[in-house]
């Protein structure tokens, strides 16, 4: 049998497809300097672990929101001009945090994130579908896997931000101390403390104005699939019939949720974990052990989309699902250093979720495609709805038998890995070949 090797990245797509990776790092960046401010904000206000959540729940909201109009946008203007308008409606607010920290209020901060992550659910709703149509459909997923590869990047630069800048700057001053002391005194505390979460995020607006004025001035070529869909009259209703009906779409952005729901909830809670359950633990140490396991998570995508050249995708996504499973139950029931780094390794397994859950569930998808990536990010409320649970739980019975939570999510990934590989009619050659007789290793493996 004779093949021919397919191109990663199209000839004409390859400056295109670095300048977009640049923002696949900064809402990585953008999320994980994020995470950790559930920490901050339950100190700077004396909230609960719930009431902090709602950082979260602000965040990953406004992609349930912004995901659907972003498609109708991709549709009618293109990827371009969709990646475009997320990095504007980013740095609109991301530069709100100023206001922000000025009035004090933690709704307001809440607004910011939202318009913040409303601009990332743009760009992500629009980056993800374009890194996929920029060369031939036998290497998407792995192509999303490589330009996903570089969210890590973003992800360990906000977690450092954050425990050096912001963490460290938290005044030690317990709730209850903070509820005798005169009014001046503590203004002045959390005026401090909320410069100190301003500071970055002016320092990401300005990151994104400048990503935003290369990508304007770069001529992008068209992709094939905005091409073909020229000739195609698009009708909503048809295509949402078609989607329901599709079982790898929509298993898939149930399998979503829960992914992003499992990766939130790990990422979030690992810095309480280490404050609460590890024996000398302190909210700093815990954002270094948060930066631990995005260094794993960085090390494992390419690991990962190595393996993917070899192993079926849905393969891997059902192993690392169950040792996930596995982990989180340990760092449950066996709270302590040893559960805390069984938090760290879960990273490993996160690292190829995202991009194999979207890239098998788009598959085959043509001009149905915009609209498909937008119900895959708004299945990232997934990150709004799960935390908050957590964290009910975390106030209740302890921030480690929580973890059951995440554990929950990552069942329904694995059930979704389970249903791909059990499928029938998802076959096709090895990745980067064409076949020529009988296909011999799922999409999913690309």
């Amino acid at each position: 049998m004779t093949s021919k090797k397919l191109p990663l990245i199209d000839k004409n797509m390859i400056v295109p497809f670095w300048l977009l990776t640049s923002c696949f790092i900064v809402w990585g960046l953008a999320q994980d300097l994020t995470a950790p401010m559930v920490t901050a904000f339950k100190g700077i206000f004396t909230m609960s672990t719930f009431e902090a959540s709602l950082v979260q729940f602000a965040y990953f909201g406004a992609y349930f929101c912004l995901a659907l109009p972003t498609a109708f946008l991709n549709e009618r203007y293109g990827y371009k001009v969709g990646v475009l308008t997320g990095l504007g409606l980013a740095a609109i607010g991301a530069f709100g945090f100023y206001p922000a920290a000025r009035s004090l209020t933690f709704g307001v901060f809440l607004i910011a994130l939202f318009v913040l992550a409303a601009g990332l659910s743009v760009l992500e709703t629009s980056a993800n579908p374009f890194a996929i149509a920029m060369g031939p459909e036998g290497t998407a997923t792995r192509r999303l896997n490589l330009a996903q590869s570089f969210n890590p990047l973003g992800t360990n630069l906000g977690v450092l931000l954050a425990a050096v800048l912001v963490l460290p700057k938290m005044n030690p001053a317990t709730p209850e101390q903070r509820a005798t002391m005169p009014r001046d005194q503590l203004v002045a505390i959390q005026t401090a403390e909320l410069n100190a979460i301003m500071n970055p995020y002016l320092g990401l607006a300005v990151a994104l104005v400048i990503i935003w004025i290369g990508l304007f001035i770069k001529k992008v070529p068209r992709s094939h699939e905005e091409v073909a869909s020229d000739s195609h009259h698009m009708h909503f209703g048809d295509t949402v019939r078609r989607l329901h009906h599709n079982h790898h779409w929509r298993y898939g952005v149930l399998a979503q949720f829960f992914n992003v729901g499992a990766q939130v909830c790990t990422w979030t809670y690992i810095v309480l974990y280490v404050a609460e359950e590890v024996p000398g633990g302190t909210a700093v140490r815990g954002a270094y052990f948060l930066q631990v396991s995005l260094i794993l998570f960085f090390i494992s995508r390419f690991v990962m989309t190595w393996l993917m050249g070899y192993f079926r995708a849905t393969k891997l996504l059902a192993i690392m699902a169950s040792l996930a499973i596995l982990l989180c139950l340990y760092a449950a029931f066996f709270p302590g250093l040893s559960g805390a780094w069984a938090l760290v390794g879960v990273s490993a397994c996160l690292s190829l979720m995202f991009p194999t859950i979207y890239g098998v569930a788009l598959h085959g998808l043509g001009v149905d495609t915009k609209f498909a990536a937008a119900g895959l990010v708004m299945a990232i409320v997934g990150g709004a709805i799960m935390p908050p649970i957590q964290g009910l739980l975390a106030d209740r019975f302890g921030i480690g038998p929580a973890f059951i939570v995440a554990a929950v999510c990552f069942l329904g990934v694995l059930a979704y890995a389970i249903f791909d590989l059990r499928s029938k009619d998802r076959f096709a050659d090895i990745p980067g070949e064409e076949p020529e007789e009988e296909p011999k290793i799922s999409m999913a493996g690309h």
